[in-house]
């Protein structure tokens, strides 16, 4: 081969012969040679050099994972490393595109270019209806962007100008290094995975890109992911918190691809993974939802310490049309399905499946993507300096609470069978509440019908108490839950309810002291700004009239539990009162004190006054006599003793309830006796018995143990001994008012027995 390339032949051959032909079989032509060569060439004897020249196919420069700054793209935002992603500014702005609902904003925009073009042509000055114009547009915007249905916000999520996952990482981000790969063959496109500093702070970005225009979106599987995606999303997961670095992942997918080669990969075995690989990261994460999440597929990368959403971003089990087309047989129900799922990011931040909502601009996150991309960096900021300040521990029983406390949760409701089939909400019947007006007419009609009964000494209507009682607590008990409404208590009464039931559900026979002292604060509380609620002018009518009811039932009852010793007593004392001669010197005295002009019992003469006494020990000899065959004593206690122990009784209570306020432990067993009888109800059970019986012992034990004082002990020894001091004197000045019959007698008090007459 070396003597061929000195061959004698002319230039042709140098310039004309390939090294391909150069190359080919000894078959066509001598050694090597082309027969069409060698029949055009002249053989001579001189000798010439021959050259074999490649040319080399041009290539692309390897870039360096540290470019030359200087040679970087100056519209390319994110700073040098953004240039080793293929992802680059479209060469042409994307065409606007209208929603169905913004038509209206068209046509204004529509007429102040008709009018500024008017203006350029004419030279006219039209700044007035321009600046008008634009007032009125400004204005339509945002109340159209202030007023949005569930459905137009999930139709600004879709919306085809939306900025995606690399927009705002560049734009939020001094340095982005895209890495690739799932370790497994393939890399997907639809899953974005890199590593990229903020202030300074390196963090993993994670998310699910969209394309910007019909060829990225096939590119991307129109943000669809695959397993691969996962998988690959998985590995930077590993990768991270092998490292340290914080977790940020965007979410923005209608959910993830479910073509029969993505079920065979293992589809939903990869979206498992992560989520239970995601609940063990120990480094924080915070989830960004840009557009919509759509089922498994978001959440595939969506298990966080933080979740913050878009304001007109979405998240859902099942898209809106989906929805429509399982409960109403056709997508058209849409709208009504995005109301009913609870997708926009207010509702979800109020059932607390998202934990904030970063704000965009009127028109949405394409109106200015790089305000919006500006916001969500503050706001990963901000969450990252609250999570990192959390230990491992801390970090991941955070992690875990957020979706432990989802959700609310009812047994033992039995379903309506209707509503289940149907699922629609059964219309409660709504029954109108008596004004204040008409209970006081009851109430009035109730009070009469108890002075005839008195007045005719038959027994008063207990039915018709008891049933304006029962009214009258069902009216309070609705004032005061208006009340506990409009003050804001109603969701810590709620609370408490709950933390009741639970320790009563405890095996414990006693609640803690803290939560009946929570009970005892949130009381106290209410009772305090009680005045300020709305209705309470009506709440405490109602109340004052419950009090006069329970204060008449409790007195009837009083009269019908009076034993028949006492209504005997009354029914003598009355007659000897209706005696002749009696009752003629009871009038005699009357006149003559009437006579007298005296203004009171002070006044009388001495003549007058030892009259009165010898009626009045007329009646009660004559008392004692009717009396005797009952086997009753007739005792006089003076008004002074008597005085001095309502005194007693007085003070009695007073050290008992200063007992009570000072001891919590003994305030808390009576709040838990209050509980036990109002649970208990009319019907007690056995094990509600005990534990009220153990109470009131524990209760009087207590109260006894505090109250045991020296100097009460002497005032009841000392007024013991005046009221023997003043029986027996009686019995010696007048042992006629003692009756024979000794045996099995009572002492009765005259000047408690006048009451009845």
């Amino acid at each position: 081969m070396a003597s061929m390339l000195h061959s004698q032949f002319t230039g042709n051959l140098a310039s004309g012969t390939t090294v391909s032909d150069l190359l080919q079989s000894s078959s066509n032509g001598i050694s090597g040679v082309p027969l069409k060569t060698l029949g055009r060439a002249r053989l001579g004897m001189t000798k010439r050099e021959f050259a074999v020249v490649a040319k080399v196919r041009k290539v692309k420069k390897h870039e360096y994972p540290w470019p030359d700054p200087d040679n970087a793209d100056p519209n390319v935002k994110g700073g040098v490393l953004s240039h080793l992603s293929p992802f680059k500014p479209l060469k042409e702005k994307p065409k606007p595109v209208t929603l169905e609902f913004e038509k209206p904003l068209v046509a204004l925009q529509k007429k102040i270019i008709d009018v500024q073009k008017m203006a350029n042509e004419t030279g006219l000055d039209f700044t007035d209806q321009i600046i008008s114009l634009e007032n009125k547009y400004q204005q339509a915007l945002k109340d159209l962007y202030t007023h949005l249905t569930p459905i137009q916000r999930v139709n600004i999520a879709r919306h085809p100008n939306r900025p995606t996952c690399l927009d705002h990482i560049f734009n939020i981000t001094e340095k982005f290094v895209e890495l690739h790969g799932d370790r497994g063959g393939y890399d997907d496109p639809a899953i974005i995975t890199g590593l990229g500093s903020i202030n300074g702070r390196s963090y993993m970005f994670i998310g699910q890109q969209k394309g910007r225009n019909t060829k990225e979106n096939i590119m991307r599987n129109f943000g669809m992911p695959t397993p691969h995606g996962y998988r690959k999303a998985l590995r930077m997961m590993y990768y991270a918190d092998h490292h340290g670095f914080p977790i940020v992942t965007f979410i923005d997918t209608p959910g993830a691809y479910a073509d029969l080669k993505s079920e065979e990969l293992g589809q939903g075995e990869a979206i498992a993974h992560n989520l239970r690989t995601m609940f063990g990261l120990k480094v924080p994460i915070v989830s960004i939802v840009m557009g919509e999440g759509g089922s498994g597929g978001a959440l595939a990368i969506g298990c966080c310490n933080k979740m913050l959403m878009l304001e007109n971003a979405v998240f859902y089990v099942a898209s809106p049309e989906a929805c429509a087309a399982i409960l109403w047989k056709t997508a058209k129900a849409s709208p009504k399905a995005a109301e009913k799922l609870k997708i926009t990011a207010t509702e979800l931040t109020k059932l607390q499946i998202s934990d904030g909502i970063i704000p965009e601009p009127l028109g949405g996150a394409h109106a200015d993507p790089y305000w919006t991309s500006q916001q969500i960096k503050s706001a990963i900021v901000e969450s990252m300096d609250e999570l990192l300040k959390m230990d491992t521990e801390e970090l991941l029983k955070h992690r875990m609470l957020k979706y432990r406390k989802l959700g609310g949760f009812q047994e033992g409701i039995p379903q309506d069978p209707i509503k289940k089939a149907h699922m629609k909400k059964t219309e409660k019947t709504v029954v109108p509440r008596p004004d204040n007006s008409e209970l006081e007419g009851e109430v009035e009609k109730l009070k009469e019908q108890i002075l005839k009964a008195k007045k005719s000494s038959a027994a008063p209507p207990d039915s018709g108490m008891n049933e304006m009682i029962d009214k009258l607590k069902e009216e309070i008990d609705y004032e005061y839950s208006v009340a506990a409404k409009s003050l804001g208590f109603k969701d810590k009464i709620v609370m408490l309810q709950e933390e009741f039931a639970k320790a009563r559900n405890s095996k414990d026979q006693l609640i803690q002291p803290a939560l009946l002292d929570k009970m005892q604060k949130l009381k106290d509380e209410f009772n305090q700004n009680l005045h300020k609620a709305p209705n309470y002018e009506s709440l405490s009518s109602k109340l004052g009239m419950l009090k006069e009811v329970s204060t008449a039932k409790s007195l009837s009852e009083k009269n019908k539990e009076a034993s028949p010793l006492q209504l005997e007593i009354q029914k003598k004392y009355k007659d000897i009162l209706d005696q002749p001669d009696i009752k003629q010197k009871i009038e005699a005295l009357k006149a003559e004190i009437k006579n007298s002009g005296a203004s009171g019992v002070d006044n009388l003469d001495q003549g007058l006054k030892e009259k009165i006494g010898q009626v009045k020990k007329e009646i009660e000899l004559e008392l004692a006599d009717a009396l005797e065959p009952l086997g009753v004593r007739v005792n006089k206690v003076p008004v002074s003793v008597k005085a001095k122990v309502d005194e007693l009784n007085k003070e009695s209570n007073k050290i008992i309830k200063d007992v009570i306020s000072s001891s919590s432990e003994l305030r808390s067993k009576i709040e838990l006796l209050k509980i036990e009888v109002a649970s208990a109800g009319a019907t007690p059970s056995t094990e509600s018995k005990n534990k009220m019986q153990a109470l009131q012992q524990d209760i009087k034990q207590g109260i006894e143990k505090a109250i045991n004082s020296s100097a009460l002990k002497e005032k009841f020894e000392q007024i013991k001994a005046e009221i023997a001091e003043a029986i027996e004197s009686s019995e010696e000045a007048n042992e006629s008012f003692v009756s024979g019959n000794s045996n099995g007698s009572t002492p009765i008090n005259l000047e408690a027995n006048r009451i009845y007459s």
